[in-house]
């Protein structure tokens, strides 16, 4: 398989990257050029956003009377057990936790009567250090409150999935009530994020993207993969600006994250079509079988959806999660499936409904990078941090305009994931620059330094 290679080093500064903002009226574009060692090349056009301090937007979304989703008040990062209440069968063990030592002896108590097993217990305790440490790192004046309101809504889910197993379909909707997961997702990610070094470039084409929804049309997003934060970091950074967007996602995720105990709570949060990872096809053999026809269920349920019309959905093509160079230590979005993009251009071409395919680059690694190396066995070690993230998209790239220059098919589908990955890569650089301080890179591009919520 022929992927363009591009060095983690590279800086380019021809996307456009802005702090989280609000877009002017009008936007400026600009073409670039990708070319690739066959020759061919893809002209992609590249849109400009104007930029806005985030205090802004939120004291404009406070004057309207909608703050649920706003990051600036402290209420906004507690999660939630509202709806807990009305599970009557469950264990009430972390509801009403007022000390750090209570939760930690829930842990063991839940333990010991059977209800937990080891691996789990050992797994939220030292999930709750790493959250803990993540959090008081932010120098946040509530970092108490919000810890222990956060961990122990989550160990209540854990829990209460570990009582009653949760089996997701091969399309899941998010789960809203009684229990909101959505929300509890959202507010238990939100205090690792450094919104001060975050950003998000390319704004106007998020609007464009919201546009064609309202259309009717259908939107894929072909996004390099980090972390299993990536969902939530993604709907945080674009719910003041893009709240439709946010919420309306749909993800393809791997069976990981909806078998793995501390995962499946968050996952219960967000729309999903569930599937099994090549790269996890063949970890136990006789089981390859059951998984490819679950596969060919799940795609069947993202053709049935894509023919309504709306839908924007999320894939990462890499078949995981980014991993850093052993070599260097550097992260770089890893390499595309060529056949992966396809399947998703076809499906989308075969709805009926008019289809456009975006380049979507995630930075946000820091705050919970994946193990080193891929894992065969459920149940990896969580580090956590706190840290700045990254969301920038590219504009649409249309495979009929690379075809049209190939006669060969199989080489247009290569040099379409070729095109897609080399955007990706692209602005990933760039975010990778301004997360990590690249002056002269945020000066370029007139970045704003933004206020943490509570500050």
């Amino acid at each position: 398989m022929l992927i363009l290679s591009a060095s983690s080093s590279a800086v380019c500064g021809t996307f456009p990257i802005a702090r989280v903002c609000r877009p002017s009226s009008s936007s400026e574009g600009s073409a670039i050029s990708c070319s690739f060692p066959n020759g061919s090349s893809a002209r992609m056009c590249v849109v400009s956003s104007n930029i806005r301090r985030m205090e802004g937007l939120v004291k404009d979304k406070e004057s309207k009377g909608g703050s649920d989703t706003s990051v600036s008040g402290s209420a906004e990062v507690l999660a939630s057990d509202s709806g807990a209440e009305k599970e009557v069968n469950h264990s009430r063990t972390f509801i009403d936790i007022r000390k750090e030592e209570d939760l930690l002896l829930g842990i063991r108590r839940e333990n010991e009567a059977g209800k937990l097993p080891s691996n789990v217990a050992a797994g939220l305790e030292e999930l709750y250090q790493n959250y803990r440490n993540a959090v008081i790192q932010s120098g946040n004046p509530r970092a108490d409150d919000i810890i222990l309101s956060n961990m122990a809504v989550a160990f209540d889910r854990i829990l209460l999935d570990v009582e009653e197993p949760f089996t997701f379909s091969p399309y899941h909707k998010a789960i809203r009530e009684p229990f909101d997961y959505y929300m509890f997702g959202q507010n238990y990610i939100r205090p690792l994020i450094d919104f001060r070094r975050s950003y998000i470039g390319n704004i106007s084409v998020f609007y464009d993207m919201e546009e064609k929804l309202k259309q009717g049309h259908n939107v894929i997003l072909i996004s390099n993969h980090q972390t299993e934060a990536d969902p939530a970091v993604i709907a945080l950074l674009l719910e003041t600006t893009s709240p439709h967007i946010a919420e309306k996602i749909t993800y393809v995720a791997g069976d990981r994250v909806v078998t793995d105990p501390l995962c499946k709570p968050f996952s219960m949060g967000r729309n999903l079509i569930c599937v099994y990872s090549k790269k996890h096809m063949y970890d136990v053999p006789e089981l390859a079988e059951m998984k490819r026809k679950a596969n060919i269920q799940s795609l069947k349920e993202m053709a049935m959806l894509l023919r309504g019309g709306s839908q924007i959905i999320w894939i990462a093509p890499s078949g995981g999660r980014d991993r850093p160079d052993p070599l260097t230590g550097d992260w770089c979005p890893a390499p595309f499936d060529v056949s992966s993009i396809d399947n998703m251009r076809r499906l989308a071409d075969h709805s009926g409904v008019p289809g456009h395919i975006y380049p979507l680059s995630l930075m946000c690694y820091d705050i919970m990078p994946p193990p080193t190396q891929v894992e065969k066995e459920i149940g990896e070690r969580r580090v956590i941090s706190f840290h700045g993230v990254g969301l920038s998209v590219a504009p649409e790239i249309n495979f009929n305009g690379i075809a049209a220059v190939h006669e060969n098919p199989d080489q247009a589908k290569v040099t379409f994931s070729q095109a897609l990955y080399s955007a990706i890569v692209e602005q990933y650089n760039v975010l990778k620059s301004a997360i990590h301080g690249n002056q002269g890179l945020m000066a370029s591009n007139s970045a704003i330094k933004l206020s943490q919520p509570w500050l």
